[in-house]
């Protein structure tokens, strides 16, 4: 079944069966060359190599250093010593955790809006008097858990509502969006609610052989995301439906179950990251993770995910939220305003958007 699936592209990023068809048979003539001559093998070469992994990969690194050299060019020290490295690593820690588990929403061909809000609302249950207190009587570890059921518990709603309600992801997403963050002021009564259990703090706050462990969670979360997405039948399963739903069920795939499990998974990604900023900020608040929707489908479809889902990577993801971290790192070096980072975001996303309908309609063509 796995052949009429999915396929594997060069770098092991597999991609739905039908984005590839086209492309693995060219007419030749009774010599053997293929039709079109040289040129058009050049440009054909040229072409695949940046629509496949390596090249999109390739192009994003570049784009990374041509950021770093920008930062190193006009902030000079302040920008290129390792305490703003780290720093980088660690703000983009957060987000990268959310952007890892909306890759597994895009490419199963969904979309989700809420997980801003639901950031806020794990950090705001993790963190009230309650939370607190049976921490102090048990484990930190209590806190952890409220962060990760709740941000489980919403996903699931939203998976239903979706799967099986057949409500449009957007409106799902967006009602729990509304719903979530109304919640978490209501919890908080709009308050910052102060983390007390320094085993918390110290914990998630430190550091192992220098590197802050934030930034190993996100290491982590990447790694067990790539092998999920590219190694696993769940991965394949993501990309067959995000590819072609009805092409997906015929072949045997439940797709309304693994649409509930992709929006479940990106809310267990939610929870993690709420832990996450909880430990930066030492806070739990609603007004966490506001717009994270926006930089993680930045970032994600930056990285070369396709908006239309079939086709996933967590490299380019990773990439895209290095990218995006940098980018606010160089304005906020050089002063510059935040309505400007979000002008320069919007462009970024419209453009890779263009970049992927250009590439599409080259391949099928």
């Amino acid at each position: 079944m796995s052949a009429d699936v999915t396929k594997a592209d060069q770098a092991g990023e597999p991609v739905a069966a039908g984005a590839q068809g086209a492309a693995q048979t060219s007419p030749t003539t009774p010599s053997g060359p293929p039709v079109g001559g040289g040129a058009s093998r050049r440009a054909g070469g040229l072409t695949g190599f940046l629509s496949g992994p390596v090249g999109r990969n390739a192009g994003l690194v570049l784009a990374l250093v041509l950021l770093v050299i920008v930062g190193i060019i006009t902030a000079g020290d302040r920008f290129a010593s390792p305490e703003n490295a780290l720093t980088i690593l660690r703000l983009g820690s957060v987000i990268g955790v959310v952007s890892v588990g909306m890759t597994f929403v895009i490419s199963g061909g969904g979309i989700d809006l809420s997980v801003g809000a639901i950031v806020a609302l794990s950090s705001v249950w993790a963190t009230t008097v309650a939370t607190q207190t049976m921490a102090a009587n048990y484990h930190w570890i209590v806190m952890v858990i409220a962060a990760l059921v709740v941000g489980a518990v919403c996903g699931l709603v939203n998976g239903v509502l979706i799967a099986y309600g057949r409500m449009a992801p957007f409106i799902a997403t967006l009602a729990m969006l509304a719903a979530a963050r109304g919640l978490a002021e209501i919890i908080a009564k709009r308050r910052t609610q102060i983390i007390r259990e320094r085993g918390f703090i110290d914990f998630f706050g430190g550091s192992v052989l220098g590197i802050p462990v934030l930034v190993i969670m996100f290491a982590i979360v990447a790694v067990v995301g790539w092998v999920l997405l590219n190694r696993t039948t769940f991965g394949r399963r993501t990309l067959a439906i995000g590819g072609n739903p009805e092409a997906a069920r015929l072949a045997g795939i439940r797709v309304q179950r693994q649409t509930m499990y992709l929006y479940v998974l990106l809310g267990v990604a939610c929870g993690i990251a709420a832990v996450m900023i909880m430990a930066r900020t030492t806070t739990g608040t609603s007004t966490h993770g506001t717009l994270y929707e926006l930089d993680a489908i930045a970032a994600v479809v930056i990285g070369g995910t396709l908006l239309s889902g079939g086709r996933g990577t967590i490299v380019g993801t990773v990439l895209g939220v290095l990218i995006f971290t940098t980018l606010t790192n160089v304005f906020t070096l050089n002063n510059l305003d935040t309505s400007t980072q979000a002008v320069a975001k919007g462009a970024i996303i419209v453009a890779a958007v263009l970049l992927q309908q250009r590439v599409s309609r080259t391949r099928s063509g």
